[in-house]
């Protein structure tokens, strides 16, 4: 879970920091994570943001999950499992505070820092190709992203929870 909302921070960040409005955002994405003996577990989904506060994290491998984030909470539904984890934010994230913090270190690369941890965001063409950080157990962390598309319509539903009724839900 505090994968998820950061990077959700993190497109935000780069839309004010760079001069560009990105209203959605929408990308196919390929995460790695690297510890310290360099295992590498690695991610394939996609993702769809859209301003002010919404995204869904679409994980298709190696097993099949979705998390979906709001203002004030982020449900993660495990079908593989059936269960469902609802959990509120004990404070609202401020996004646009986040985005005034990013600072250009380079003419694609950019530095921003949430509770702690820095973020690096690589861009191309305009466009968010990477973001990297170290998370909270000191793995290294790369959300690589493909296929992607800014300012787009983006349908509210997409950010809706859909899980079966019968998946334990646990409330956090």
């Amino acid at each position: 879970m505090k994968l998820f909302l950061p990077l959700f921070i993190l497109f935000l960040t780069y839309a004010n920091a760079a001069n560009i409005d990105i209203e959605s955002f929408e990308a196919d994405f390929e995460q790695t994570i690297t510890d310290d003996k360099n295992k590498v577990l690695k991610y394939i989904g996609h993702i769809v943001a859209k301003k002010p506060k919404n995204a869904a994290w679409y994980y298709t491998e190696p097993l099949e999950k979705k998390i979906y984030i709001t203002k004030y909470e982020a449900t993660i539904v495990e079908p593989e499992i059936e269960q469902v984890i609802i959990r509120r934010f004990h404070n609202e994230f401020d996004f646009f505070q986040m985005i005034s913090r990013a600072k250009k270190i380079s003419i694609n690369t950019f530095i921003t820092v949430h509770k702690n941890t820095e973020y690096t965001i690589e861009i191309s063409e305009g466009k968010i190709e990477s973001v990297s950080y170290l998370d909270q157990f000191e793995n290294k962390v790369k959300i690589v992203f493909s296929n992607q598309k800014q300012n787009h319509k983006v349908d509210k539903n997409k950010f809706i929870p859909k899980y079966p009724m019968d998946f334990d839900i646990i409330r956090d």
